[in-house]
């Protein structure tokens, strides 16, 4: 009796389909606004209005302004954070010696796929990526969203490299992963650079940006 009393409450608290929805409308709408006007100038207002729905159903369904921050970052990290372990795995069972192409490979291609081919909402999340990077007030983000993940390809990379200081491996990882978030947020400039007209693709760069992090990342722990 008390199973069958449970799991009516648990059906009873169970979102309705317009519930799903309108959050699902509000987490994209605050990543909208969030990646391209920042969080201080992104108001719950004017996220309501993109969102199409009132404005209580924002406080409603997330709270504080700085809560849905929280949960809009969130909600991509964890899909994210998936499939670059499993990447990882994959590497790990089909190579014998793991080599750092690989790693870096198993790390960013997940994220530069999703955001050349799932839509403008994964590559405006690089923005929000930058800006949770950038600013200490974000840093318990990043330690709950980013993280955990990161370690684990931070315990691979140096591996490779037993003889060097671990802050010297993870300030190259960090590096790199910037120049990850430069190639999703700011590939205009490079063609702006090379004085070229059409806009470099994620797809055509991604090569070239594994090179590059591998370059890097190699000189600088392989050297005293």
């Amino acid at each position: 009796m008390i199973k069958k009393i449970s799991q009516e409450k648990q059906r009873q608290r169970a979102p309705s389909k317009s519930s799903l929805e309108t959050r699902q409308k509000i987490l994209d709408a605050a990543e909208h606004l969030f990646a391209f006007r920042s969080y201080d100038a992104a108001s719950i207002r004017d996220i309501a209005q993109k969102a199409g729905v009132k404005l209580g159903l924002v406080n409603h369904h997330f709270g504080t302004k700085e809560d849905l921050f929280f949960k809009t970052v969130e909600r991509r990290a964890e899909e994210l954070a998936r499939l670059r372990l499993d990447a990882l795995e994959q590497l790990k069972a089909s190579e014998e010696v793991m080599i750092l192409k690989g790693i870096l490979e198993s790390f960013f291609y997940p994220y530069l796929d999703k955001a050349e081919n799932s839509g403008p909402g994964w590559l405006a999340y690089a923005r929000l990526v930058d800006m949770v990077s950038a600013e200490e007030r974000w840093s318990a983000i990043s330690q709950a969203c980013f993280d955990p993940t990161a370690k684990v390809f931070l315990s691979e990379i140096a591996k490779l490299y037993p003889t060097a200081n671990l802050r010297k491996v993870s300030a190259t990882f960090v590096f790199s992963i910037s120049s990850q978030i430069a190639l999703c947020t700011s590939a205009w400039r490079v063609d702006a650079m090379a004085e070229e007209d059409h806009t470099s693709g994620i797809a055509e760069m991604k090569t070239l940006l594994v090179a590059y992090a591998t370059a890097g990342i190699h000189s600088a722990l392989s050297g005293p």
